[in-house]
């Protein structure tokens, strides 16, 4: 069925359309306010679902882990072999990594240096991902870089690097979301390469899940300290969640910013209504002294701000998709998951807000051509 024959299907849709056409630049600057307001919208709205979903896959990670250093009552600078034996006994059910960590600049052949952080790790599997080579459980020589580093300097796997005085040879690339370096860089290497440090500066424990994490982290707390002294300073990284109810409450703050911008161009929409009422007011005595009922000028002045703001809406939904695939390819690296129900979700409500926030616009015109007595519409 054409658009046309749609029209003529509703004699009140036919005339809206035929009236909104009649001024087609005031149309369009009302319908330019809808626009605007729906991409403002839909674009922060998928903002937000970019940046949560980009916390999410990055807090997800570490939510089972529990990070364990020197508390700010203990007597030693670090987690000491005793501590962590103290731990292995403790925890049964969940790998204890201690690591020494230090910083260093790694240089290529041409020059060129890169800062990093040092970690000395035995067991680097239970810590990283690698996009090549494999983190062995013992990490008895060579070493891992992280995947910026490799790709800034020119190193590849099989590479040497220096640290100390000494060499090591890339066996694996690590993973950015997994690299633990401050700055992106990090270089992992066995722990006799940092045999200089007495003691450990954090010990991970790595559990199955973040609520087994959690339960392991009350457990030390209750073991190393008490009310009045902290020996240990233990953080359990299972309260993500939390992160996404913030997240969740910007999403809200920011839907709410873009809404002002659609209560703004429905006040647009208001003042065109109220005017071409104006301007037909002749126009629609005529239609009622003929028989038209109240209801169906009452009608045909709400489709044609339905229609107003269908059409801003749609607009504005397909720009503010274009703009929803650039952010999720800016935050996330995935342009695809802007039609994710996470992202996509905000065009329906960008599209359905449009379209109530015009209907609601006019109402008062609808109603007020309405109820104009044939007489003095046509007085007027």
């Amino acid at each position: 069925m054409s658009v046309v024959d749609f029209l003529w299907r509703f004699p009140s849709v036919q005339m809206a359309w035929r009236n909104l056409g009649r001024n087609k630049l005031r149309t369009v600057l009302a319908a330019l306010g809808i626009i605007i307001g729906v991409v403002s919208i839909c674009s922060l709205g998928m903002a937000t679902a970019a940046i949560q979903q980009q916390a999410t896959s990055q807090l997800g990670s570490i939510g089972n882990e529990v990070s364990i250093t020197s508390g700010q009552d203990s007597d030693t600078d670090g987690v000491t072999d005793d501590q962590v034996d103290t731990m292995r006994n403790l925890v049964t059910d969940a790998e204890v990594v201690p690591q020494k960590t230090n910083s260093t600049t790694v240089s290529s052949r041409n020059g060129r240096e890169v800062r990093v952080s040092v970690t000395g790790v035995t067991n680097a599997a239970a810590l990283y991902n690698l996009t090549s080579g494999e983190a062995p459980t013992r990490l008895l020589s060579g070493a891992l870089l992280s995947n910026s580093t490799a790709t800034t300097l020119g190193i590849e796997e099989g590479d040497p690097v220096e640290y100390d005085g000494q060499l090591y040879r890339v066996q694996g690339l690590i993973e950015e979301e997994n690299a633990f370096g401050f700055g992106g860089g990090e270089l992992v290497l066995p722990e006799s390469a940092l045999s200089d440090q007495n003691h450990y500066d954090v010990v991970t424990i790595v559990a199955a899940d973040s609520s087994t994490a959690t339960e392991i982290g009350g457990e030390l707390d209750e073991y190393f300290n008490t009310d009045d002294e902290e020996e240990l300073s233990i953080n359990t990284f299972g309260n993500a969640g939390q992160v996404g109810g913030f997240l969740e409450t910007l999403s809200l703050a920011l839907l709410a910013i873009g809404g002002i911008s659609l209560v703004v161009a429905s006040v647009a929409i208001l003042n065109v209504m109220l005017m071409s009422t104006v301007e037909r007011r002749g126009e629609i005595g005529v239609l009622r002294a003929v028989g038209i009922r109240r209801s169906e000028v009452l009608r045909m002045i709400l489709t044609e701000a339905a229609l107003m703001g269908a059409l801003g809406g749609l607009i504005g939904v397909l720009l503010s998709l274009a703009a929803g695939l650039v952010i999720f390819q800016m935050i996330t690296g995935d342009p695809l998951g802007a039609l994710q129900w996470s992202g996509f979700q905000y065009l329906v409500y960008g599209f359905g807000f449009a379209v109530v926030a015009s209907i609601l616009s006019g109402v008062y015109p609808a109603w007020k051509a309405a109820n104009d007595r044939p007489v003095d519409a046509l007085r007027g």
